[in-house]
């Protein structure tokens, strides 16, 4: 493949890009994988209040997971507002972390911001991580953890037909891996989709991955490392599952509505935008948003720069519409 010049940065974020590459750099082996783990690597996971100063009473509730495997975790955010008088919506969260890092905790901010500004509950699980855990165990645990909290909608007093599905990076693939799977299963039908610069691709083989590689948040070796994880050999191969890699789904149709935003700047530009073409092309709605100059996950690298507010604002005004209808 030609690879041709990538995208300049956004000069606002190539510059927080240059305060953190030393502590996150852009390529990821499994050895560093397991130095991160182990305390002694670079640390990508920032720790959050996730009582948002007391806007959310927090729970961690252990609930089954999928038959014959082990229980799962759930952490639970509700508003200590008032109970307004319907059931409130809720959002599901997946963490991102390259299907390797992360736990329930991991980029929850944004989705409890959103959670306080539009009176929802939160409720994140912990999915088991590769390579001890491969596919199908992540999806599993993120499915067995929907469909417990629609079932147990009457005593978290939610909404089961006001269900948002969202993740981002891994934490996006997953989301959307989990959207085709409850079509599929003809399980609880969320009433949208939410995917973060989703990692949905395990052929790694677009221009933005090769444009990219060495630069910026999780280039194209740190996605081989996630993806092998995942997958092992079967990576990059003809018979890779769409409920692992959902850019492998042929049938994207009778989805829920998916917002879908990505960085022009990342890995993960090109396979973004073509599901969201996909997905029209099938009839369904998405909106999409490149945002130009921005690297992988720069909305909570930076938050305080002006491309990420505009993204922040686009998510929350994509829930609201949504909550809406």
């Amino acid at each position: 493949m030609t690879t041709t010049s990538p995208p300049p940065f956004d000069p606002e974020l190539s510059a927080a890009l240059e305060l953190i590459k030393e502590s996150i750099p852009p390529s990821l082996t499994i050895e560093d994988i397991r130095a991160i783990r182990r305390g002694d690597g670079p640390q990508l996971i920032a720790e959050t209040d996730v009582t948002l100063g007391g806007a959310f009473s927090v729970e961690d509730r252990v609930v089954p997971g999928p038959e014959g495997a082990p229980d799962i975790s759930l952490l639970i955010c509700r508003p200590t507002t008032p109970a307004p008088e319907r059931p409130r919506a809720v959002i599901y969260h997946s963490h991102g972390g390259g299907m390797v890092l992360g736990d329930k905790r991991t980029g929850i901010e944004p989705v409890l911001e959103w959670g306080r500004e539009l009176d929802l509950v939160v409720v994140s699980v912990e999915y088991r991580l590769a390579p001890e855990h491969p596919h199908p165990a992540p999806i599993e645990d993120v499915y067995a953890g929907l469909v417990w909290t629609v079932d147990h909608a009457a005593e978290l007093d939610i909404d089961p037909e006001r269900v948002v599905i969202a993740g981002g990076s891994a934490g996006g693939g997953l989301t959307a891996a989990l959207a085709l799977l409850l079509r599929d299963r003809k399980g609880p039908r969320p009433l949208g989709q939410l995917l973060l610069c989703p990692m949905l691709d395990d052929r790694n083989d677009t221009v933005s991955a090769h444009q990219m590689a060495g630069l910026g948040v999780w280039d194209r070796t740190s996605n081989d490392t996630g993806w092998t994880a995942l997958l092992g050999d079967a990576r990059g191969g003809p018979d890779v599952s769409p409920y692992a890699a959902p850019a492998r789904a042929t049938d994207l149709s009778d989805l829920p509505p998916a917002f879908i935003d990505v960085g022009s700047a990342e890995t993960f530009r090109d396979e973004d935008v073509t599901y969201a073409t996909r997905i029209w092309q099938s009839g369904g709605t998405a909106e999409l948003h490149v945002w130009p100059g921005a690297f992988h996950g720069f909305d909570g690298f930076a938050p305080q720069a002006l491309l990420s507010q505009a993204a922040r604002s686009a998510q929350v005004g994509w829930l609201r519409r949504l909550l809406a209808e």
